[in-house]
């Protein structure tokens, strides 16, 4: 069912699941949740399940769309789990009417749990007299669920290698890109496709889907990011302490819930990628320069969502306006600062390494991006190896590694090459769908696997790994050597091969090239040898008892894994 949120005589606690909405479009439409609700003083305790947001609405003041409540208005719950530890420090913010409107009382503070138990809102501070200490004392009682919750970097494995969730498990991730999706628009306007359905598709094949909370190149007509100073909508960034209620709230919400549901990364990039009036909102000119009020913003809107993850800035270094490395360190503390949980948090700049310049302690950063458009199997894995260290040993994506079409010149099989490749460097990759300059799925969406053709593929490998490689425990082997034929254990593979191991318990060699009669000396044991070809999407067992010396052939494939696994 569908609720008006108003201003309410009495104060109104919101309960709001992050639930994959029904039928909702971003054109027109509300999403539809399951809603509880208490109202006044009589705060029953609610049971809420473990790493699913919960949202509180505060009755606050009434704004309008030519105020700045980002900016002017302070909202800062603490929420304590009843052991004493953790305690949480969560922003809250605006939402207008709370359904999209720009006028209105409603301000929102999302938590979520992490343990089971009882968690208790203990403090509620604001500038404004109307929100101070409203819903203090307010109980929330954890309960179990399914879900895997935040995206944390795995210290115990490899040394910041991979990243783990706050269930302990390890899911692989491959991404897709579609900065401008959010507007529904190509080059010739409506494309027929929707946000919600951009999701559903690519979770059926990818991890991770990285967007600019802006239209940035592809702007809707009448729907905008931000409010100007006369309250009109308007796409520049440098309006950024002015969100609008109705793109946020119609639009990147809708994205972050779908993919929350199917439990997919929302990875938002904050400035850019593209055009001036994107890359502003950190200018923020209407602002004296400051985006604090929109990195507040975005902390409290999205910074408790288990599936998001915060970029910055696309390519910060490169179009205009243009930012120091000294603004994106300023940048990137001042948001982990006001984020509450763990998020991953980068930026993402042009091809090179990463700078060392951003480093600092404690770190504002969680994982090196890397921009480096690679077709090779080595080139993409020596990438991804060598900037494990410079980023200070994180994890390590390249979320531009592979775009597919004639707009980069890259085919099917050059994406899948160098996706595998990212596995073998001891980290991650992203694609998109580039079939001309600044067209194509990987600006405005409206994915299809049928014109992504490598998507289904990177699907599949990433099942693959998902399923039967313990990655979290290796690491790129050392090669001291990497022109002649010898990796760790292997002998007679080709110079291209590059090895992830976890050594005397699993190996798993990568090679883009065929070769006859190569060798691997395995440890003392039984060990399970499997053949996996990601071009054919095709796996055999080779083994299930090999030992000592194992010989094998590796076929004519761009794309081929060997995993060699002890099984006693």
């Amino acid at each position: 069912m569908k609720r008006q949120v108003t201003s309410h005589p009495t104060p109104l606690v919101l309960i709001l699941p992050m639930i994959l909405a029904l039928g909702g479009t971003a054109q027109g439409q509300l999403s539809v949740f399951s809603w509880q609700f208490a109202v006044g003083c009589q705060l029953a305790t609610v049971n809420w399940p473990l790493y699913e947001v919960h949202e509180v609405v505060f009755a606050g003041p009434v704004f309008g769309p030519t105020d700045a409540p980002a900016r002017d208005v302070e909202l800062v719950t603490q929420w304590r789990h009843e052991s004493g530890r953790p305690v949480y420090t969560i922003q809250g913010f605006w939402d207008g009417d709370g359904q999209g409107g720009a006028s209105g009382n409603v301000f929102k503070v999302r938590f979520c749990p992490t343990q089971l138990g009882k968690w208790t809102l203990v403090e509620v501070t604001s500038n404004r007299p109307e929100l101070h200490g409203q819903h203090k004392g307010y109980t929330v009682t954890c309960t179990p669920s399914d879900r895997a919750g935040f995206w944390l970097v795995d210290r115990e494995g490899t040394g910041g290698r991979w990243y783990q969730r706050s269930n302990g498990s390890h899911p692989y991730i491959y991404g897709n890109t579609m900065y401008s999706f959010l507007s529904e628009y190509d080059n010739k306007g409506p494309h027929g496709g929707n946000i919600a359905d951009d999701i559903r598709g690519n979770a059926q094949y990818f991890k991770k889907v990285r967007f600019s909370i802006t239209g940035d190149r592809y702007p809707h007509p009448q729907v905008k990011p931000f409010l100007d100073n006369a309250g009109r909508p308007t796409d520049s960034g440098d309006f950024s302490p002015r969100p609008n209620p109705a793109w946020f709230h119609g639009r990147v919400d809708l994205a972050v819930r779908t993919a929350c549901e199917l439990d997919v990364i929302a990875d938002l990039i904050l400035c850019g990628p593209d055009t001036v009036d994107s890359r502003s909102t950190f200018q923020a000119a209407h602002n004296g320069g400051d985006p604090t009020p929109l990195l507040r913003y975005i902390a409290a809107r999205y910074g408790s969502c288990p599936n998001v993850w915060i970029c910055l800035c696309n390519e910060f270094d490169i179009k205009k306006p243009q930012y120091t490395t000294e603004q994106v360190v300023r940048f990137g503390q001042t948001m982990r600062g006001f984020l509450p949980y763990p998020t991953p948090v980068s930026i993402h700049a042009k091809p090179r390494n990463w700078y060392t310049e951003l480093n600092t302690t404690p770190p504002w950063h969680d994982h090196v991006i890397i921009q480096e458009k690679i077709k090779k199997l080595p080139t993409a894995a020596d990438w991804v190896s060598r900037n494990h260290p410079l980023g200070g040993h994180v994890p390590v994506i390249d979320d531009e590694l592979a775009y597919e079409g004639a707009g980069d010149g890259w085919s099917e099989e050059d994406v899948i090459e160098s996706h595998l490749g990212a596995f073998l460097g001891g980290g991650y990759g992203t694609t998109g769908h580039k079939p001309g300059n600044k067209q194509g799925h990987y600006f405005w969406g409206n994915f299809k696997a049928s014109e992504h053709l490598a998507a289904d593929n990177l699907g599949w490998l990433r099942r693959i790994i998902d399923e039967n490689i313990t990655f979290w425990r290796m690491a790129p082997a050392n090669d001291p050597d990497p022109s002649d034929s010898m990796i760790s254990l292997f002998s007679s593979v080709h110079p291209d091969s590059r090895v992830l191991e976890w050594p005397g318990q699993e190996y798993v060699l990568g090679t883009n090239r065929s070769s006859r009669l190569c060798r691997v000396d395995l440890p003392a044991g039984r060990w399970q040898v499997t053949r996996h070809d990601a071009i054919r999407m095709q796996s055999e067992v080779l083994s299930t008892n090999a030992s000592g010396g194992f010989t094998f052939e590796v076929p004519g494939s761009r794309a081929v894994l060997f995993h060699f696994k002890k099984v006693n």
